[in-house]
């Protein structure tokens, strides 16, 4: 009378774990967890983070995220101005932060539309850059320094 199944209980249990265990080891954001405001303009506008595989969270306001791609060597250390013998990951997200959402002493890209995210985790130290614009950001030594949609640099540490 049971569906096939409620006759055997262990065997949805441990399907239902693999799948759990299975998804829960893809794709995971290196960048997890709660992160504490460290530079200037961190501790002045958003205070300290937190990161999860689809949210960043920014003063106690949730942003959904998409994680686009795993940065190059050559990028991060185009972006963050990094030795090349330095161990980091860094990846570029993309989210929508409204540019009329203020934050502690105001908006990321001052009244304009937040709309990528490029990270560089080394050890217990985060940075991100927030861009404006639809484009994608172009990370090269030529590229940044002229790039209109750069936001700005924020330091967190654990």
């Amino acid at each position: 009378m049971y569906p096939q199944t409620m006759r055997h209980p262990t065997l949805l249990a441990a399907a239902i774990l693999t799948l759990t265990l299975t998804a829960a080891a893809q794709d995971h954001s290196p960048e997890r967890g709660i992160w504490h405001a460290q530079s200037k303009s961190a501790k002045s506008l958003t205070g300290d983070i937190v990161f999860s595989d689809i949210r960043i969270t920014i003063d106690f306001y949730n942003f959904t995220i998409a994680n686009i791609r795993t940065l190059t060597p050559p990028e991060l250390a185009a972006a963050f101005d990094t030795g090349a013998s330095t161990p980091a990951t860094g990846t570029l997200y993309r989210l929508d932060i409204p540019g009329t959402k203020k934050f502690i002493k105001g908006t990321i890209c001052a009244g304009e539309d937040t709309q990528w995210i490029v990270t560089y985790l080394s050890g217990k130290t985060l940075q991100l850059l927030f861009f404006s614009g639809n484009d994608m950001p172009v990370l090269t030594p030529d590229a940044l320094p002229n790039n209109p949609n750069l936001c700005g640099l924020y330091a967190y540490s654990r």
